[in-house]
């Protein structure tokens, strides 16, 4: 595994944060990984040492009391995460997709009042645009804000909520029709506010209820709930950036991260599935020898690892582009769909490679084979990354006739 999915030019400080990072993933979470997600459990002892090794202030500023890291070491670090438990890179991917729209999008005091419990990891954030009837079309979103003095009063059902119960601070993408004339376009009349709540599920604030985690055929351990808004009352200075109908562009500039967040993930399962492989290939005999010896099966493996090289490359390629502060949503959306779809079909081939035996809840690759569908609609379906990828080429290569 030495020689696939390696990244140039990295410094010696990321070199060694992802060290300590793969050291921590094979010897805290793919030792328990399996037995934690059969029984949707959340991986607290887990968190625990993230929060201890200082991951979840890996993006945020040093100013903030985070590391400072770039957008490519947080990405690096959730593909290793993933390796082990994709689960555990769901934790911690809302929360730095809060604390970077804060800290991108926030006022000062804003990111004065939650930045530097956000890099402790005292604070856990969470994210939400999706409702039950919304899909992809985020215009169409019917939960609102409406202002009542120094107040807005939210109401609405929001769905797919990753550590809806877990978390303590949430951003709500809902309608704000004050201030916005009739006819305004749906996007600009929406804003993002940020939603302080308690840990755990009912009633979690009053007019907030986190009614219970949703059972998943995949993506077990963290929690995904609903959230239901009944008149929430919530601080003006709490929508983010301190103003109305902001919030689809800001939450727009968080799904960016997302995706490249999504992309990294479907490389480290696409990873853990080709070692599972080729380690079963070598070790597995029919006809007198291992089947890694069959032609058959080192096409198998060829093309697994192309998969993984390519879409490791794709990932750091947007990672990068958003570090430089230019405009990345083709790449994201490139690497977000060429990875989930490399990574569905990598783990389909190590399941095949592990015959009858990876239908057995006793071998892990079972276990990525109910993961890896997630990432194939996480953050915007196939379908969603071609519509911004055919869109962002018409402009690029505009005809001049």
């Amino acid at each position: 595994m030495a020689r696939l999915a390696q990244t140039a030019g990295l410094t010696d400080i990321q070199r060694e944060i992802l060290s300590t990072v793969r050291d921590f993933v094979d010897k805290e979470i793919l030792p328990v990984a399996t037995e934690l997600e059969h029984r949707d459990e959340y991986p607290q002892q887990i968190v625990d040492g993230l929060k201890e090794l200082g991951l979840f202030g890996l993006m945020i500023p040093e100013e903030y009391g985070g590391l400072g890291e770039s957008l490519l070491t947080y990405a690096l670090c959730v593909e290793e995460i993933a390796r082990g438990w994709m689960s555990v890179s769901g934790i911690i991917n809302t929360h730095f997709i809060v604390a970077y729209m804060l800290k991108q999008h926030g006022t000062q005091e804003q990111k004065d009042h939650f930045l530097p419990r956000m890099a402790a990891g005292d604070i856990r954030g969470a994210f939400s645009m999706s409702e039950p009837a919304l899909g992809s079309d985020v215009s169409a979103i019917s939960s609102k804000a409406v202002k009542d003095g120094d107040e807005y009063v939210l109401n609405g059902q929001k769905m797919w909520l990753t550590n809806g119960g877990t978390s303590s601070l949430v951003a709500v993408l809902v309608r704000s029709d004050e201030g916005h004339p009739e006819g305004t376009a749906p996007h600009k009349s929406m804003t993002t506010f940020l939603v302080e709540k308690e840990p755990g599920f009912g009633e979690v604030r009053p007019g907030l209820t986190i009614p219970g985690k949703i059972d998943k055929m995949g993506y077990k351990g963290v929690d995904t709930t609903e959230l239901i808004m009944d008149g929430l009352r919530i601080p003006a200075d709490r929508a983010l950036g301190g103003e109305t109908g902001r919030g689809f562009y800001q939450m727009m500039d968080g799904v960016e991260v997302g995706r490249v967040n999504v992309a990294a993930r479907g490389c480290g399962v696409a990873q853990r599935a080709f070692e599972l492989g080729v380690s079963y290939a070598q070790q597995r005999h029919t006809f007198g020898k291992p089947i890694a010896q069959h032609q058959a099966i080192q096409f198998k493996l060829a093309e697994m690892a192309t998969k993984v090289e390519a879409a490791h490359a794709m990932m750091v390629n947007a990672a990068r582009k958003k570090d430089s502060g230019e405009r990345n949503d083709l790449e994201a959306g490139m690497a977000k769909y060429l990875a989930s779809e490399y990574c569905k079909e990598v783990v389909e081939d190590a399941f095949r490679i592990h015959g009858g035996y990876g239908f057995s809840k006793e071998y892990e690759i079972e276990r990525l084979y109910r993961e890896a569908p997630m990432l194939l609609i996480g953050e915007g379906t196939a379908e969603i990354q071609k519509m911004i990828i055919g869109r962002r080429l018409l402009e690029e290569y505009r005809f001049q006739g």
